[in-house]
């Protein structure tokens, strides 16, 4: 079984790798420490930084995440800035802001970056979905951020990924992509 290092304090985006690299037969090896996110929208520059900063620290191939919320009606706002969105005006700010919109078209965009000490190799992903109109759903372990529980995307636009069952999780990234898929497909086929 291949096996990958994993550089996160999030214990949700662990938890999504081991199930998806799992599944390719990619042994998740997470190391707990906290990356110094570089002041930028850009979540393929943040991946970059973080990867870097990630094998400095464990001194072999590892993977970083970073992702970013784009709101349509709020020109991409949180955009890669969600963690001091969430600080400062949290879940029930955005959707005050969205009080009356009626576009409420937005996504989830990752970005997974992979280095081996020589190269760094790119994978995206994007979740694209609508707003809740209102805060639902229980916190779960899986749960990468609060905004699960304002976020509605194709699988069930009826409910948030937070009202998602974990079977119905399960199902959902059967028929979603990641960009950890994206990794994982492309990780079990290099030497």
């Amino acid at each position: 079984m291949k096996k990958i290092t994993f550089v996160t304090t999030n214990k949700g985006k662990i938890a999504t790798a081991q199930k998806y690299l799992g599944d390719a037969s990619i042994e998740v090896q997470p190391y707990n420490y906290e990356l110094i996110e570089p002041r930028t929208d850009d979540i393929q520059e943040i991946a970059k930084q973080k990867v870097l900063q990630a094998y400095d620290v464990v001194k072999q191939p590892c993977i970083a995440m970073d992702s970013g919320f784009y709101i349509d009606a709020l020109n991409g706002f949180p955009r890669a800035f969600v963690n001091f969105a969430l600080d400062t005006i949290g879940t029930q700010g955005i959707l005050d802001i969205m009080r009356g919109k009626e576009n409420r078209k937005c996504a989830f965009k990752e970005c997974v970056a992979y280095y081996d000490g020589e190269k760094i190799e790119y994978f995206f992903y994007e979740h694209k979905g609508i707003l809740a109109e209102e805060y639902r759903g229980e916190d779960k372990a899986k749960q990468w951020s609060p905004l699960w529980h304002i976020y509605k995307d194709s699988f069930d636009p009826t409910k948030t990924l937070s009202e998602l069952s974990d079977e119905e999780m399960d199902k959902r990234r059967e028929v979603t992509g990641s960009s950890l898929q994206e990794f994982a497909n492309w990780y079990k086929n290099i030497k």
